[in-house]
């Protein structure tokens, strides 16, 4: 199970990266809050796909 979710996870978490990117030039979101934002949006991508592996481990 590991073995097809941890590439997914890694693929969904660049695919993210990359919108939010887009998000930051689109709305022009100023260099220094930039940080905080791809960080906030890190953090809550990766508690959504941790909950998301033991929610499929453990059913």
């Amino acid at each position: 199970m590991a073995l097809y979710f941890i590439p997914l996870a890694v693929m969904i978490l660049f695919l993210v990266n990359k919108l939010t990117h887009s998000l930051c030039a689109q709305r022009d979101i100023p260099e220094e809050q930039q940080p905080a934002v791809f960080r906030t949006i890190n953090v809550l991508i990766t508690i959504l796909l941790i909950s998301s592996y033991f929610e499929v481990l453990f059913t």
